[in-house]
């Protein structure tokens, strides 16, 4: 079958290593089935695989990608959740520590077809399109968690998202706006902040600029180069949720004033089977969808990669099979 691979980690050079080509079907375990992949979306996370993090040279060659959406060994059309949580684990997913998502031990996405296990499939509503569907269970089922989930906040206060253009800074708009936040973002260009005032964002603002007052939270997944300004830009009392750090793992703490204005640092990973199954009936009920940036053929699939690895998105990269 078709599919997105790596087979040697490249940390310099992601792109270098990045293959599309033949891979074996997929042989299922008990309590796993094959799901014949639509559509598929892009991640960071895949770039990183790429590079080798979270993915030893051993464990490859690995199919990439974490999301899916397709039709079940019945017919049915599904959307499948990446987390695979270890054998007999009862609970949040995300809390177990032998947990994985597909791609780091198991085959990926990015291929005709998947094999998953069948606890991880949902029905797809007929109102979501294939490519809508395969955008939710990472990048928008990350922004679902963080704002929904682990921030504490209410409709009513004001959020900043840090980084207007990625699929979790989008979703984080969509989301927050639908629900009665108001979102404020901020953006590297002037074409990307525009962009995420035409999603609903109440404000824009450049990177690292004062803002007029100080928010009641920020969902931030940049990491080092937006750090300080995060804590920097909330209230007294104010939230900080931390799921990602695209641009590196050691930013200024700013303890100082972590402790002088009683901030909360909340981190956030991915969600569970049932907030997938909260936020598609969310996307049902009010109408919301994921944005997409583009959609590709699969055998397309190193023009996406190098759309995200230069920042150039605007929203999600699809690759439709």
């Amino acid at each position: 079958m078709r599919a997105v691979f790596v087979s040697t980690p490249s940390p310099d050079d992601p792109l270098s290593v990045l293959e599309v080509g033949e891979r074996p079907e997929p042989e299922p375990a008990d309590g796993w089935t094959t799901v014949t992949v639509k559509a598929a979306s892009l991640n960071h996370h895949d770039l990183f695989s790429l590079r080798g993090v979270g993915l030893p040279a051993e464990r490859m060659p690995m199919v990439l990608g974490c999301d899916a959406a397709g039709v079940d060994e019945d017919g049915n059309e599904v959307v499948v959740h990446a987390v695979v949580s270890s054998p007999g684990w009862t609970g949040d997913e995300t809390m177990d520590p032998k947990r994985s998502l597909l791609s780091e031990v198991h085959q990926g996405t990015l291929a005709e077809r998947v094999a998953v296990p069948r606890r991880n499939l949902l029905p797809k509503p007929a109102g979501l399109s294939f490519a809508e569907a395969a955008c939710l269970p990472t990048a928008w089922l990350t922004a679902y968690r963080m704002l929904f989930v682990r921030s504490g906040l209410r409709p009513g206060q004001t959020v900043l998202v840090q980084g207007a253009s990625g699929g979790v800074a989008t979703a984080l708009v969509v989301l927050g706006r639908a629900a009665g936040y108001r979102m404020w973002v901020t953006g590297r260009s002037e074409e990307k902040r525009a962009a995420a005032l035409r999603l609903g964002a109440d404000q824009a603002f450049e990177t690292g600029a004062r803002l007029p007052e100080r928010v009641d939270g920020v969902m931030e997944t940049v990491g080092k180069a937006t750090w300080s300004h995060s804590v920097r830009s909330l209230r007294p009392g104010g939230v900080i949720v931390t799921s990602g750090a695209t641009t590196g793992f050691d930013p200024s703490a700013e303890l100082n004033r972590v402790f002088f204005t009683q901030l909360s640092v909340i981190g956030s990973t991915m969600g569970t089977r049932d907030e997938l199954e909260s936020l598609v009936q969310m996307c049902s009920v009010t109408g919301v969808r994921p944005v997409i940036d583009v959609e590709l053929p699969l055998d397309e699939a190193r023009e996406g990669f190098t759309r995200m690895l230069e920042g150039r998105t605007a929203g999600k990269i699809v690759f439709t099979v």
